[in-house]
């Protein structure tokens, strides 16, 4: 029997390994369940599990993507065939943990088949940064005497979670912390767990793990770190590396087999994303004048990309009286069948814009993979993201908190702030790229005087004061929730107009361009020295080449790159935050003026050979 429904993405990855898949009864955790494979060299009938193996030799964690057993507290998949069979491992290779470091995140590569990307993120480098993980906590906070510490470990939907989820909980348990797994869960209520006071749901925990890698492709996996204090911060992440790395060294096949004991005892299940929603839920309500039902008569549909989001319609929007038919990709697939999980990504913005006008809703509401960005579309098609979700809830916050200042990354528009200082009252802090930065930057400023009530990315971040600064997506749309609620109780609008409504008057550009400038590091002129070292060299030469043109004039106040006005526009030229690229960015109100930008950057870097100029070029030379 051909595979149906939610096997035909597991099917068609099973395809680039030759490999066929012919029968599947839909029990893949049964151990009788059999799948026939069939390739140029061989034909015949396997566990499944035995399949798993036969085709990842290297044991890369692979879940089912629609299926699975279910367990009670635990929407993630148990997939016991594969776990019970599989053996220790008996030999390391040596990694290089500090490439496993991107920014304050941990990513890797978790399963094998994609050509030069060799998987980094083993089980046992993952059991090493887990306990790592446990040993920074030890360090810095006192265990109580009436209980053992607890560390929380959550997942998104990609197909490594399960063995990885497992890898780190003998980790923290070999280090004699408790752990309680939630299975798929989203990156904001794993912070939220490290806050909650419940002690039916073993809350608070003392820190965190959230297994992601965001919107990166199906063989990516990654970690996220969190206390009661927030997320952990590049620092503490390299701490945590250098950590991992000496327990590594020290890890033989005889401390897994204790690890696994140690985790068999250690080890409880939560549904705390039951506690998690119904925060959002409450936090509706409350806005709303405690009414049970206050998006009763909203149409509403939900993109959750085959990520952890899946939950929003049921858990949330329907307790409030949403209608939510039309909702699409719910069901959580590691391997992204229908596009990727990202509300930067057009083709994914596209798919949640067709979903509110074939539904005719009111709202269209899209998740990342593990719901800490997120964006939103109104009744007609408009889409409220980057700029324009930035200028949305800088509205809203305005109105609760006058003149207070808005912190945003690096990318924003000119036409943004003038849209926030201007039109709204506010102040706009254009800070650097990274939530984190983002986030600490508007801490930073609240907590010497200068009230500061969001922190917002054009990537979809944000995070809210009256949210404990937690990057929660789905918090976001709450607050979207709340004035289409009051939007409808005062009688301003109907619909999502009141949201439409807000973001009038912001300026937005005609082109909007960025590019990828990449540094080839092996070219001779690094000579020896590092790429940061060669992009900072290019962006000092911008600098001092620009600020001879008249036409041209540097931002007074930048504290990442080199941004420049000019000709009704603006560029960006700043270094990656982790990679050796120097990304650019172009806004301005018609193509010519856009291309004389990109003329002026380009007569300043052409002289800088080991730069891949070539999309600009492209760019400057286009018809």
């Amino acid at each position: 029997m051909a595979a149906e429904g939610p096997n035909r993405s597991l099917a068609v990855y099973l395809n680039r390994f030759g490999v066929k898949w012919i029968r599947n009864d839909k029990r893949p955790d049964n151990p009788a369940h059999t799948v026939e494979i069939s390739s140029s060299s061989t034909s015949h009938r396997c566990p499944f599990f035995l399949f798993v193996l036969f085709l990842f030799p290297r044991r890369p964690a692979l879940a089912p993507p629609n299926g699975g057993c279910r367990s009670a507290g635990d929407r993630g998949f148990c997939w016991h065939g594969a776990s019970a069979c599989i053996d220790a491992v008996s030999s390391f290779e040596k990694i290089d943990f500090r490439k496993l470091q991107n920014g304050s995140d941990i990513r890797g590569v978790a399963v094998s088949g994609v050509e030069g990307e060799p998987v980094n993120l083993t089980e046992p480098v993952t059991e090493a940064i887990a306990a790592a993980f446990a040993s920074w906590l030890l360090d810095r906070k006192k265990p109580s005497e009436s209980r053992r510490m607890r560390i929380s470990v959550g997942h998104d939907s990609r197909i490594s979670a399960q063995i990885l989820q497992d890898a780190v909980s003998r980790g923290i348990a070999d280090s004699g912390l408790d752990v309680i797994q939630y299975g798929l869960a989203s990156t904001p209520a794993m912070f939220n767990s490290t806050l909650t006071e419940d002690g039916e749901f073993l809350c608070p925990v003392d820190g965190a793990i959230m297994i992601t890698a965001s919107h990166l492709p199906y063989n990516r996996n990654g970690f996220k770190f969190f206390t009661s204090t927030g997320g952990l911060g590049k620092g503490d992440i390299k701490d945590i590396l250098e950590r991992a790395e000496i327990i590594y060294d020290k890890f033989s096949t005889e401390r897994l087999k204790k690890s696994e004991k140690a985790a068999a005892t250690a080890v409880r299940k939560v549904d705390y994303m039951s506690v998690y929603t119904s925060d959002l839920v409450q936090a509706v309500r409350k806005a709303a004048g405690n009414i049970e039902k206050p998006l009763e008569g909203f149409h509403i549909v939900v993109d959750a990309g085959n990520g952890a989001g899946g939950f929003f319609p049921e858990k949330v929007l329907e307790p409030l009286g949403a209608v939510t038919t039309g909702s699409q990709f719910l069901e959580p697939d590691g391997l992204f069948p229908n596009h990727i999980p990202n509300p930067e990504d057009k083709t994914a913005m596209k798919a949640i814009t067709q979903a509110v006008l074939d539904n005719k809703a009111d709202l269209g509401i899209i998740f990342d993979t593990d719901v800490d960005r997120s964006a939103a579309v109104d009744s007609s098609g408009r889409e409220f993201n980057r700029n324009r979700l930035i200028a949305l809830m800088s509205a809203i916050v305005l109105e609760e908190h006058p003149g207070t200042t808005i912190v945003t990354d690096s990318v924003t528009s000119d036409g943004l702030t003038s849209f926030i200082e201007k039109k709204l009252g506010g102040k706009h802090h254009r800070f650097k790229r990274g939530y984190k930065n983002v986030i600490d930057e508007a801490i930073r400023l609240d907590s010497v005087g200068e009230e500061s009530h969001l922190a917002i990315e054009t990537s979809g971040h944000g995070a809210l004061k009256e949210n404990r600064w937690l990057d929660d997506g789905a918090y976001l749309m709450v607050k979207l929730l709340n004035k289409l609620a009051s939007g409808r109780g005062s009688g301003i609008a109907t619909g999502s107009k009141v949201l439409t409504d807000l973001v009038e008057g912001l300026e937005e550009a005609a082109v909007a361009v960025e590019m990828r400038l990449k540094i080839d590091q092996h070219h001779a002129d690094l000579k020896g020295g590092s790429f940061r070292e060669y992009g900072e060299a290019v962006l000092k030469h911008l600098e001092n080449v620009t600020s001879s043109d008249p036409k041209l004039q540097k931002a007074p106040v930048n504290y990442e790159g080199i941004r420049v006005s000019g000709y009704g526009g603006w560029f960006l030229l700043r270094l990656s935050l982790h990679d050796p690229v120097l990304p650019l960015n172009i806004e301005a109100p018609s193509h010519e003026d856009a291309v004389k930008l990109g003329l002026a950057v380009l007569a300043a870097v052409k002289e800088y050979s080991a730069l891949d100029l070539s999309a600009l070029f492209k760019f400057v030379h286009a018809a």
